[in-house]
């Protein structure tokens, strides 16, 4: 049997990687409390951590410790003890980019430690230096292109990890010192501030001047990194949202299946990517992977990012008798409007809303209260977990 390439999704909170579990990721990347470069998502204690691993566990699937920051002499105090607890608690990886942390781990604890992209692993002699340090596995830079990774793979035999969608750093693999000098926040020890998104005043002119990247898209391309023989593809975004990586995991969840069921059309792909252009704000391109990546990967003055109001709700419930939908509103919607449920098993069901009502059954004719309890009137069963949002195709 061919041992499918790993998809792995980032998780800010438990109720976010149980939804990207659920909804098709073979693993997640979270972070604790501290040690962690997304230092304002919610992250992890450490009985969540256990409940995490077990959780992930129980579907034979993974969770990964990001423990990635620029380590000072302050950091190191009570890393020892956090990194003992996390391993007892179940992680099957630490992320890690501080060679000294790297050594540590490897010597006292039966765990992989995959190379963090901080590293900024560009090229064949460094991946088998890492591999010499025992590095079970390496997230290579963001600047590399799929030649690059084919290349290094025909030269030394080890995991390789790339990213394929999701925000992208102006900075060398994220090695930015804005943040630091803008916002006396550091961007390396988990405090970016995005100053690369930041609209700068530029004198003697009216417009502000902005130059943050365009969001990553691999969908398209997807079967040439699959073919590379990368073994990872990562989302990026723990700060995202449950419909966020719900969307964005089910369509590349789908993606990677059609291709090593060799059914996978540019139709499919063209339908994945709609789905997919309606979940972020910003436009996306490849980067580095197809070409050296120019101006036209990059927003300059003008740019707009509106965001959309398609995710609906949340589903609760489903009574098979009365053949009642229960679910959480997350944005309005009315009879008549055309929309769709898909669901953690990977269906997608569209109708139309013919019946609302409140959670005392009173019919209404819109639900314009986020968080509110919802019941529609369908036909067809669906799981727990599964969400509605306006009809995408």
């Amino acid at each position: 049997m061919i041992k499918k390439v790993e998809l792995l999704s980032p998780a800010g909170d438990l109720e976010r990687l149980k939804i990207a579990l659920l909804y098709g990721a073979d693993a997640v990347y979270i972070g604790g409390r501290e040690y962690s470069l997304r230092a304002n998502a919610d992250n992890f204690s450490l009985d969540e951590i256990k409940e995490a691993c077990t959780f992930a566990h129980n579907l034979k699937k993974k969770v990964y410790l990001t423990l990635n920051i620029v380590f000072h002499n302050e950091d190191l105090t009570g890393v020892y003890d956090f990194i003992k607890a996390v391993v007892d608690a179940g992680i099957d990886a630490f992320i890690v980019s501080d060679p000294f942390m790297i050594k540590y781990i490897k010597e006292n604890f039966n765990v992989e430690v995959h190379l963090s992209t901080q590293a900024s692993t560009t090229n064949i002699e460094a991946v088998k230096y890492w591999k010499n340090e025992k590095v079970d596995r390496i997230v290579l830079a963001r600047e590399v292109s799929i030649r690059e990774i084919e290349e290094i793979l025909k030269e030394v035999d080890i995991d390789l990890e790339v990213f394929i969608h999701g925000a992208m750093c102006t900075f060398y693999s994220g090695r930015c010192c804005l943040s630091n000098y803008f916002t006396n926040r550091d961007s390396n020890r988990g405090g970016c501030a995005q100053v690369c998104r930041f609209a700068f005043d530029i004198e003697d002119d009216s417009n502000p001047f902005t130059m943050a990247t365009k969001d990553l898209n691999m969908a398209k391309y997807l079967d040439k990194l699959i073919a590379s023989s990368v073994k990872s593809l990562k989302i990026e975004g723990r700060m995202r949202s449950s419909y966020y990586l719900a969307t964005v995991i089910s369509s590349y969840r789908r993606l990677i299946d059609d291709y090593y069921n060799n059914t996978l059309t540019l139709e499919k792909i063209e339908k994945e990517e709609k789905i997919l252009s309606r979940v972020a704000n910003r436009e996306t391109s490849t980067h580095y992977y197809m070409k050296k990546a120019d101006y036209t990967d990059q927003y300059y003055t003008g740019r707009q990012e509106l965001s959309n109001q398609d995710f609906l709700g949340l589903v609760l419930s489903y009574d098979k008798k009365e053949k009642i939908l229960t679910l959480t509103e997350r944005n309005y919607f009315q009879e008549g409007d055309d929309v769709e449920i898909f669901t953690p098993s990977g269906k997608i069901y569209s109708f139309t809303i013919d019946e609302i009502y409140d959670s005392q059954m009173n019919r209404i004719k819109v639900a314009r209260h986020p968080e509110e309890i919802i019941k529609l009137k369908i036909d067809f069963e669906v799981e727990k977990d599964s969400m509605m949002r306006i009809k995408v195709i």
